[in-house]
C-alpha cells in the first residue's frame, strides 16, 4: 500500500487468469467484502515483501488449493477500495498442482465454460465490469 501526492491510498493487488485443460476459466465466490457472494478472479492483496508472482500463488494456494506458476502480465484495472483505490494485476497463470477446493476467503471454487460465464454475467453474480475487462482483453470464456 501506499498514498499518492493527492492523498489517495492505493492497495497493490494481483489477480490470476487461470484455464484448465478444456479452456474453462477459474472463478471464486468471494467471502468477504467487496463483493461478498459475488464470483471473480481468484487473488488479493500483495503484501509488503513480496512480489506479483509469489503474491499469487500463495493467494491461490489460499483461496483454491492449486499450485500455479504466474506468467504474463495479462492487464490492470482500477476498482474503488473503502478509503482508497485497489490497483489490480491480472496474469495468466499456469496449474502446476494442487486440488481445487475454496479455502481461505473464497466460499466455492469453480471452473466455468463459456455459457455458465455468460449465466453468471447475466444473473448479475460477477464482481462488477469482471465480465467486461475480460471480454476487452480477449480472455473471457
Amino acid at each position: 500500500m501506499f498514498v499518492t501526492g493527492s492523498g489517495v491510498r492505493i492497495i497493490r493487488c494481483v489477480g490470476a487468469i487461470v484455464r484448465d485443460s478444456a479452456g474453462r476459466l477459474l472463478l471464486v465466490q468471494r467471502n468477504n467484502e467487496p463483493g461478498r457472494g459475488l464470483w471473480s478472479l481468484p487473488g488479493g492483496r500483495v503484501e509488503a515483501g513480496e512480489s506479483d508472482a509469489t503474491a499469487l500463488a500463495r493467494e491461490l494456494l489460499e483461496e483454491t488449493g492449486l499450485a500455479v506458476r504466474p506468467g504474463a502480465l495479462v492487464g490492470s484495472v482500477e476498482r474503488a477500495a473503502p478509503n482508497g483505490v485497489y490497483l489490480i494485476y491480472d496474469y495468466a497463470c499456469e496449474v502446476v498442482g494442487g486440488t481445487l477446493r475454496p479455502g481461505d476467503d473464497a466460499g466455492d471454487a469453480v471452473w466455468v465454460d463459456p455459457a455458465g460465464f455468460a449465466a453468471l454475467d447475466r444473473a448479475g453474480a460477477l464482481t462488477p465490469l469482471l465480465a467486461e475487462t475480460l471480454r476487452e482483453w480477449g480472455q473471457a470464456p
